[in-house]
């Protein structure tokens, strides 16, 4: 069984998501990212005794630290899934997937070639946030 979640989706592993800090999810924001979210073990089940616990204050952090500077820490989520879980994972893709597309676009990214002013109207908004996932 082959499970599709949107391609804006990149992963990125690390060993456990206690490895994900804070400088790693505010990066991705100033890189422009337009969401970001941690998949970890359930909880009380990590590999590594208490690393989910620490992603998700982690994640908490950021999400008060964009709240604060206007960006939105809904833009940042945590889900915890066992391995077997993959159309949970799906889920969770397509979940933040819609969340970020209403929200829109990092407001920090620069825009890029072929991106901003010479778009216009709906099919060039369409465009521009292809281009940005």
């Amino acid at each position: 069984m082959r499970l599709q979640y949107p391609s804006s989706v990149k992963i990125v592993r690390v060993p456990c998501t206690g490895k994900v800090d804070v400088q790693h999810l505010l990066r991705a924001f100033e890189k422009g990212a337009d969401g970001a979210y941690i998949v970890g073990c359930m909880e009380g089940e990590c590999h590594y005794n208490k690393g989910n616990f620490r992603a998700r204050k982690r994640m908490m952090q950021v999400r008060r630290i964009l709240d604060t500077i206007g960006l939105g820490g809904r833009r940042v989520e945590m889900f915890n899934l066992s391995s077997a879980e993959a159309p949970k994972f799906v889920q969770a893709a397509k979940e933040m997937h819609e969340r970020i597309l209403e929200l829109g676009p990092n407001p920090m990214r620069k825009p890029r070639s072929g991106e901003g002013e010479d778009v216009e109207g709906a099919e060039g908004e369409e465009k521009a946030r292809a281009l940005g996932c």
